[in-house]
């Protein structure tokens, strides 16, 4: 069985660790890679940057993007995965604490498949990646 890689987008070490913790916590146990912004991320998928050599046929199993990040922001990053052919059915949750209507309609517009405000509350926090987890780790099958 190959492994289920998770593509973690954000910029925010606190909010990286508390994914990381709330993942940990729902034994979701598969490796996770960080991007901490938008070309990192890109980087990451197409074997470039502090990427170059990875091995592209391993793409990951889902994406957890932020929106807001430097260099470049989520909403750029999900527009360049779904405009590339290798990665445009990649699975993307948005995973933001933006509750602005435009940044969710836009996400949709640009092919999210889901998107999840950070709760402020860890447990609550925590129950939302075990669900996300399950979902597109276990129930979800990829194209």
């Amino acid at each position: 069985m190959k492994t289920k890689i998770i593509l973690l987008a954000e910029d925010n070490p606190d909010d990286v660790q508390l994914t990381l913790r709330a993942l940990k916590k729902s034994n979701i146990l598969n490796e996770v890679v960080v991007a901490q912004d938008g070309v990192e991320a890109l980087d990451y998928l197409s074997g470039t940057g502090k990427y170059a050599g990875r091995d592209t046929n391993i793409l990951p199993q889902v994406i957890l993007l932020d929106l807001k990040m430097p260099r470049m922001d989520g909403l750029e990053v999900l527009h360049r995965i779904r405009g590339d052919e290798r990665t445009k059915l990649l699975p993307v949750v948005v995973l933001t604490t933006s509750s602005e209507d435009r940044d969710r309609v836009e996400s949709y517009k640009l092919g999210a498949n889901s998107y999840i405000r950070k709760p402020v509350d860890f447990n609550q926090f925590a129950e939302a990646v075990r669900q996300l987890g399950l979902y597109w780790l276990v129930l979800n099958e990829a194209p």
